[in-house]
């Protein structure tokens, strides 16, 4: 049966020493040492923690890139569904300006000269109220016909170099290039 000896002494203990047998040689250990150690291995387990840590996050970023790529073109045409599915909405309840589109239409021309605008005939009433209301502005001296082949919010201006087209559709398309080829 293990028995207990109690020993008191005068000091406290400040450092040890143990005797390795196997090697025959004896190693001391100061509180201070022990400190150090302790804190060398937190600090040696917060590197690693660290590290691990930063694996994850590029690991991460990494999957949402390829997720990113993968999914691209679907994103491209869910993004101009949305697009479309709002422009109907906003067309059919008139919420646009089609002396924008005229404009943004005739900033494309070669020439500002001998235009005719061919507009839907809902769209070419209001033309028609802003170019006599403006006689020096953007309409002026520009031929509006009626065509119901054009729908609203969209124009086609003939000039005597070509045809310029302003459809909704062809604006579409645009952006879906665009956001393909987009990185």
């Amino acid at each position: 049966m293990p028995q207990t000896i109690k020993i008191l002494l005068e000091k406290p203990i400040t450092s040890a020493s143990f005797l390795n047998a196997a090697a025959g040689h004896t190693t001391t250990t100061s509180p201070e040492v022990k400190q150090t150690q302790t804190q060398e291995l937190h600090k040696t387990s917060l590197i690693q923690v660290c590290k691990a840590l930063q694996d994850a996050a590029n690991k991460i970023n990494e999957l949402q890139e390829n997720l990113f790529k993968q999914h691209k073109e679907q994103i491209a045409k869910l993004s101009v569904e949305i697009a479309r599915k709002i422009l109907v909405q906003k067309v059919q309840q008139g919420d646009y300006q089609i002396e924008t589109i005229v404009k943004n239409a005739l900033e494309n021309a070669p020439t500002h000269q001998d235009i005719v605008v061919h507009l839907n005939p809902e769209d070419l009433i209001q033309c028609q109220k802003l170019q006599k209301d403006d006689a020096t502005g953007t309409l002026a001296g520009i031929k509006l016909i009626p065509d119901q082949n054009i729908g609203r919010a969209e124009c086609t201006l003939e000039t005597p170099k070509g045809i310029i087209e302003s459809l909704i559709e062809q604006h579409l398309e645009q952006i879906t290039k665009a956001l393909k080829t987009a990185e």
